[in-house]
């Protein structure tokens, strides 16, 4: 069976349409995906607490556990900042993850909980360091683009100068959301030593367009929990409104959803 890493492949991307609970992950998984990705901010949202290292750690275990146990792919688990707060937590966090079965983490450098936007460097990597005792696939996330730090003139080469750090404390794949421009992508999947991944949505180049750009991975993110709950939100308000159910219509039949997991 492929290796989760081997999925990696510059202008061949790793599609992933993220999962936030195990009913999505098989759904996601009997579509033909290779591999189930988890996203933090949906993950977060359906046990109740917001997306930004806010959600208890094995809270966030318990459902990358159940993740696993429902799928036959593997699984990597968005663990936002590591649900800690130094190198030692991180490193924690991610023997429990695989310990759960996960194939692979994002671990992102947003400085949840400090002053600052990004995590310094060197603190980013020497969590990293730690968390690759852990044995299992590293995307190291980079915020910089995503949360516009800096100045828009120097935010690529601020970018590449994170991501050799990163790769050098032992990422094995960086990814950079808020990037979906082609020129952009090159650059980055030419000037980083390890797998890119993009983040994509409605706007973005087509999967063919951002493959030709040398990117190993693609995710959807929360997007996909974004328009189930659009669809929960929709439906609530046309049976209240109108008394209709017409935004239901298009529903996964009960009987497949129910085989899928038995």
């Amino acid at each position: 069976m492929t290796s989760f890493r081997e999925l990696h492949v510059p202008g061949r991307p790793l599609l992933l349409a993220n999962a936030w609970d195990a009913a999505s992950a098989r759904v996601i998984a009997d579509a033909g995906a290779p591999a189930v990705a988890t996203t933090s901010a949906g993950v977060a949202w359906s046990l109740g607490a917001p997306d930004g290292d806010a959600l208890d750690r094995d809270a966030a275990i318990a459902l990358i556990a159940r993740v696993v146990a429902a799928v036959d792919v593997p699984v990597t688990a968005d663990v936002e900042g590591g649900f800690a707060h130094d190198a030692a937590g991180v490193g924690e966090t991610l023997r429990l993850v695989a310990e759960a079965g996960a194939a692979g983490v994002n671990l992102e450098d947003a400085g949840h909980g400090t002053d600052e936007p990004l995590l310094p460097i060197a603190e980013f990597a020497e969590r990293l360091a730690a968390a690759g005792a852990a044995g299992i696939f590293v995307n190291a996330r980079i915020d910089t683009y995503l949360r516009g730090v800096g100045d828009p003139a120097g935010r690529l080469d601020a970018t590449l100068e994170r991501a050799a750090a990163y790769v050098a404390a032992g990422a094995d794949g960086i990814f950079v959301p808020g990037v979906v421009d082609v020129e952009t992508a090159t650059a980055l999947a030419k000037g980083i030593d390890a797998p890119v991944n993009l983040l994509i949505g409605p706007g973005a180049p087509s999967v063919a367009e951002l493959a030709a750009t040398g990117v190993a991975r693609l995710s959807l993110g929360s997007g996909v929990a974004q328009a189930a709950y659009a669809v929960a939100r929709k439906a609530a308000r046309e049976l209240f409104e109108s008394g209709t159910y017409e935004a239901v219509a298009d529903a996964v039949d009960y009987g497949e959803l129910n085989r899928s997991l038995s």
